[in-house]
């Protein structure tokens, strides 16, 4: 709790801020991890749910198109330039004016954005054409496609606005060291997604309406419960919600500072998204699905890893900025960097590796063909090569807006685009929309690349050969820990020659489960600190679930 100051102010206590050293953000990251996997199981429902019910093509096309057009401007207004901007600023007001402050912050930046993205929300609707078309402009030419899109798109309009809420939210939850309820968030949406497929697409026909249209319902009805099963836990926190406006506020006007290069930034990166869009739908029904189910699953890791240690480190890296302690900012940032890899590189083995077993397994069924495993396989591999640098990212980004520097990933983010546009239409002639996905691995390198650098430069002393290193070894241990799996696996089929569906998930539960028995004795081989930081998450995410 909080304790009162001679002027008036509230001191916070240290048990409610976010936790700041390597063993308190694995431990926090764990918590995320643990949330997050059961939200991911069931993004991955929802997916075999739309792959069995609507495979990969016309009908799944036209939603991947619709709901992208919402879900950009999510990672523009609300979960990335919003996060970003909102954490950094309210840990800063809680910790210089005191809780009460913070809590008007929250309120007024909380109804600044039902104003302004009511007006967003209206402008989707009714653009709702002009929207299709910028992203899928060759959808028109497909008889029924392009008016399919713009109906689900105007039935997803309000989506921005309810996980902006969402976002705000998890702020304030995210802020006081409160993670797991804001990762576990997601899994209302992804609930929502499930039942919508299975028991409303039958019913969507009998009023006129496509099957497929039940997913948009069943998004917009799941944006919804992401910010509602939230408020609970900030009210335990103290947040009670007053109508109150006001632009002048110097926090809501820091929040805005920092959000507009974000979004000029993230701007530039959701141009890669238009012109893929745009350049898949010239390859006829199906890419769209493709791109989409592949990044699916990669987005998988990314959640379980990297979107769980780019939380906690935006927390705490905001504490430090705060006091202005870049030694122990460094030292998180790359602590945070280092069990990334941990993580990300076994994974990337992983998928790669299995590939067309994991696509096989989740999705090959009903509407879904032996062919669409092909190619969706084809994408997760390129997919995949980028693993690390895309979870990379997410961690270095939020930091240096924590820093007030918001020009240097604008900057980064600006040429990346340029660099990713170039390769596409570089790659996109020999490789078809696979160029596309190739694009995305190159340009996701070179962004990591760019930003650690200039991380390594605003934070001297920079890091060491032996730091580097250490990601040789993380590396080392991964491809061996791939042998192991890929061992069990084939012994497995020869010494258990079961067919069919059981099979091949039995087959697979076997690699993955050698593949997660030797990674943390191998790092430990490979004299890997983080081994035991992980080891300690383990047994915290098993408690958990126990």
């Amino acid at each position: 709790m909080s304790n009162r100051t001679g002027d008036g102010h509230s001191q916070i206590s240290q048990e409610s801020l976010p936790p700041d050293s390597g063993r308190g953000l694995a431990g926090a990251a764990g918590s995320i991890s643990a949330a997050t996997m059961m939200s991911r199981i069931l993004a991955m429902g929802r997916e075999m749910v739309m792959s069995a019910y609507f495979g990969a093509g016309f009908a799944t096309d036209a939603f991947n198109i619709a709901f992208r057009i919402p879900n950009l401007l999510r990672d523009l207004f609300a979960e990335g330039a919003l996060s970003s901007a909102f954490v950094p600023t309210f840990v800063r007001t809680m910790t210089e004016k005191g809780r009460e402050e913070a809590w008007l912050l929250a309120n007024r930046v909380i109804n600044a954005l039902v104003v302004i993205l009511s007006g967003v929300t209206l402008l989707f609707f009714f653009g709702a054409h002009w929207f299709v078309y910028l992203f899928a402009s060759q959808s028109a030419s497909i008889p029924g496609k392009f008016e399919l899109t713009v109906q689900m798109t105007r039935i997803m309009s309000p989506f921005l606005l309810c996980v902006a809420l969402a976002a705000a939210v998890m702020g304030m939850l995210n802020a006081h060291g409160k993670f797991f309820i804001p990762a576990l968030a997601p899994c209302a949406f992804n609930i929502c997604s499930i039942l919508a497929g299975v028991f409303l697409s039958p019913l969507m026909p009998r009023f006129g309406l496509e099957p497929v249209v039940s997913m948009a319902i069943g998004a917009l009805a799941g944006g919804a419960s992401q910010f509602l099963v939230q408020l609970p836990s900030a009210a335990r926190i103290g947040f009670r919600y007053r109508p109150i406006l006001n632009f002048k506020d110097p926090g809501v006007r820091q929040i805005a500072a920092l959000m507009l290069p974000a979004v000029i930034g993230l701007s530039a990166t959701q141009i890669n998204i238009v012109v893929d869009s745009q350049l898949a739908t010239r390859f006829g029904n199906g890419p769209v699905s493709y791109l989409n189910y592949a990044f699916r699953l990669m987005q998988l890791p990314i959640g379980l890893f990297g979107v769980a240690i780019a939380t906690t480190t935006l927390a705490a890296v905001s504490i430090h900025a705060a006091r202005n302690n870049m030694a122990r900012l460094r030292e998180t940032v790359a602590g945070s960097l280092r069990l990334a890899a941990c993580l990300t590189f076994p994974a990337t083995v992983g998928l790669i590796l299995f590939r067309q077993e994991i696509i096989e397994l989740l999705y090959q069924r009903g509407r879904f063909l032996a062919s669409d495993t092909l190619q969706t396989s084809q994408v997760l591999f390129l997919y995949a090569l980028a693993l690390f640098a895309y979870s990379a990212v997410k961690i270095l980004v939020p930091t240096f807006y924590a820093l007030n520097d918001t020009r240097t990933p604008v900057r980064f983010s600006v040429i990346t685009v340029a660099v990713k546009v170039a390769v596409n239409f570089l790659l996109i002639i020999p490789l078809g929309f696979l160029g596309l996905a190739l694009a995305t691995a190159v340009a996701s390198w070179l962004n990591f690349l760019l930003l650690a650098r200039s991380f390594i430069r605003k934070t001297q002393p920079g890091w060491q050969p032996a730091d580097l290193l250490v990601y040789l070894r993380i590396a080392a241990a991964s491809l061996l820990m791939g042998l192991i799996a890929y061992v069990a696996h084939a012994g497995s089929r020869m010494l258990l020659p079961v067919r069919g569906g059981a099979g091949l998930a039995l087959h697979l539960g076997i690699a993955i489960a050698a593949a997660m028995a030797a990674i943390l004795p191998l790092l430990r081989l490979f004299r890997v600190e983080e081994e035991r930081e992980l080891s300690g998450m383990v047994r915290r995410l098993a408690g958990r679930f126990r």
